[in-house]
């Protein structure tokens, strides 16, 4: 029998809660992996009369790692409608995930439990007001390798077929970065970890975790979007908004971005039982502190209220231990599609030169809430068409 080979542009990436599952169109360099943690054990003695030492060793497998997963996605709203509230993006369900717990989404009305909402068919807010929790919400994560010659709505995945399918369970995310690179599309790469991964031979609907996704209900398989061109965003029509008083009054200040890039971070814990003569498996995750931060750069202008001008005024505020600034990223500009990142209270540390053949400074930032009580650092807003 000849050898079948993977190729990782022919793989497809499913996200599942309960009956739904969302198919998630993935960027080449997505990866997923799982290690074990193992105890040595070495011998350490002097010799013996014959001038013999023992000098071997012993290995125990103590537990399996967490599982971790990364990929990339890019930032695609929709205007279509998904349900009566519309489904807002394609990578819609990530976001919910990593932004509250206890997550479950109601496939009558296209709508998530807690962070994402939907005013209008084409706006749909994610904000983190929910994210102080201990848990996040979990998913399923399908890898499925050879599976462009599959039509979508497939009711199985076999060997037979010519595909590899990986299920990651527990899946939870933990980090998010958007990298505004002007000359591209903009794109979110999201990390995560799982319990466990794991290597299913026979994928068949209705069986082995993988849902009813034909016969289930009209919404079981969510793919709206997908095949659209128009729900792309071009880093390049970006616009950032800075302002804030520095000590000489509230200034707005005139910056033209050329860069940058934005990290969301759950920083999460995985927690595995130690139990001896077994080897062990992660139980779930807990939260750490939320780390919101990123930098942007622009060229040194000299123009009143300018990037010059940001760089001398953080430098003379200094009394001011922690300076309250307003950021804001226009991701593809006013008209739709489009994303906006608000966040209204940054920390400004002083921005750095970059000597090149056009000066430019890059300032770091870092979002913080009002109040250690609360969570309302950021708030993305998606415009789909």
């Amino acid at each position: 029998m000849a050898s079948v080979l993977q190729f990782s542009r022919n793989t497809k990436a499913y996200l599942q809660m309960g009956a739904e599952v969302w198919e998630l169109p993935i960027l080449d360099g997505f990866s997923f992996s799982q290690a074990t943690n193992a105890s040595e054990i070495t011998l350490n003695e002097a010799a013996n009369a014959a001038g013999v030492s023992r000098r071997a060793r012993q290995m125990f497998t103590d537990s399996y790692a967490p599982a971790e997963w990364s990929f990339t996605t890019y930032i695609r709203p929709n205007g279509g409608a998904d349900g009566a509230a519309g489904l807002g993006a394609i990578e819609e369900a990530l976001w919910a995930n990593m932004i509250s717990g206890n997550q479950a989404y109601n496939e009558l009305t296209g709508a998530f439990t807690e962070g994402v909402s939907k005013a209008t068919a084409n706006t749909t807010v994610f904000d983190f007001t929910n994210s102080n929790k201990t848990t996040l919400g979990t998913f399923t994560l399908w890898m499925v390798l050879g599976a462009c010659a599959t039509d979508p709505a497939t009711a199985s995945f076999t060997e037979a077929q010519g595909q590899t399918v990986y299920k990651i369970s527990n899946a939870v995310t933990n980090s998010a970065s958007i990298d505004f690179d002007i000359e591209g599309i903009a794109q979110i790469t999201w990390a995560g970890f799982g319990s466990l991964v794991e290597d299913k031979t026979d994928v068949v609907e209705g069986s082995g975790g993988w849902p009813d996704v034909t016969g289930g209900g009209s919404n079981n398989l969510i793919t709206t979007g997908i095949d659209s061109s128009g729900n792309f965003i071009r880093n390049r029509l970006t616009s950032l908004a800075v302002s804030g008083d520095l000590g000489g009054g509230n200034t707005a200040y005139s910056l033209v971005l050329t860069g940058g890039s934005l990290t969301i971070e759950n920083n999460l814990t995985f927690l595995t039982p130690e139990t001896l003569c077994s080897i062990n498996q992660p139980l779930g995750h807990i939260t750490g502190s939320r780390s919101i931060s990123g930098n942007f750069t622009c060229y040194l202008d000299a123009e009143g209220d300018s990037s010059a001008q940001l760089f001398q005024d953080i430098l003379a505020a200094d009394t001011l231990v922690t300076n309250v600034m307003s950021v804001s990223f226009g991701i593809g500009g006013a008209a739709s599609p489009s994303c906006t990142i608000v966040m209204p209270r940054c920390h400004l540390e002083v921005p750095a030169h970059s000597i090149e053949d056009v000066i430019s400074v890059e300032t770091t930032f870092h979002a913080l809430p009002s109040s250690l009580d609360l969570a309302d650092e950021l708030t993305i807003t998606y415009l789909g068409q």
